[in-house]
């Protein structure tokens, strides 16, 4: 749901509902599990995904409790309503999982993701990828006179886009983290 509670299918320019009431909504949702540090606990929850056919198009883990030997998982994964219904319940039952909060129907939630991106060129391209990538406040962490590796940090859709305009002015190679994300607020 956004900030004015329009929900998908829906137009803000009308009083109508324009979903086909027999197609299922596909969403994206974001979702954080603390679970302990321990060997084989990735394997368990990727095994979940896998074993079951649901796709993973983020994932990024790290501890963040040395004391108390926690880490955090941050998964993006798309399905049905009852798909993500049902992959929140199966992760919950894994015995080294302690808590599994979905971000996205939980509330408003901040997500960033880091990138790197190498590009070649000279020139007109050249100058053009440092004007763009000053727009895009990417940083250039390395230069040398036939390319550049930027460093960019946004939300997903922020990504995506720097590389759709680096792409032909010589984008060579990309790599991402995937998505960190915690709720906003107190909660």
């Amino acid at each position: 749901m956004s900030a004015l509670k329009i929900e998908k299918g829906t137009s803000k320019h009308s009083a109508y509902d324009l979903r086909d009431p027999n197609v299922e909504v596909i969403e994206t949702h974001t979702i954080a599990a603390i679970v302990d540090n321990e060997p084989g606990v990735l394997a368990r929850v990727i095994g979940l995904f896998s074993g079951r056919g649901y796709n993973i198009d983020s994932l990024t883990v790290a501890e963040v409790d040395h004391t108390g030997h926690t880490s955090r998982i941050t998964i993006v994964t798309t399905g049905t309503p009852a798909v993500i219904e049902q992959i929140k319940a199966q992760l919950g039952r894994i015995v080294p999982v302690h808590e599994v909060h979905d971000l996205t129907a939980e509330g408003d939630a901040v997500e960033r993701e880091l990138a790197l991106f190498k590009v070649a060129g000279t020139g007109d391209k050249r100058v053009e990828a440092l004007r763009l990538a000053d727009i895009f406040r990417a940083n250039a962490v390395d230069s040398t006179l036939e390319s550049f590796v930027f460093e960019l940090t946004g939300t997903p859709s922020k990504i995506d886009a720097f590389a759709d305009l680096m792409r032909p002015l010589g984008l060579v190679e990309v790599a991402r983290t995937g998505v960190a994300a915690l709720a906003r607020g107190a909660r």
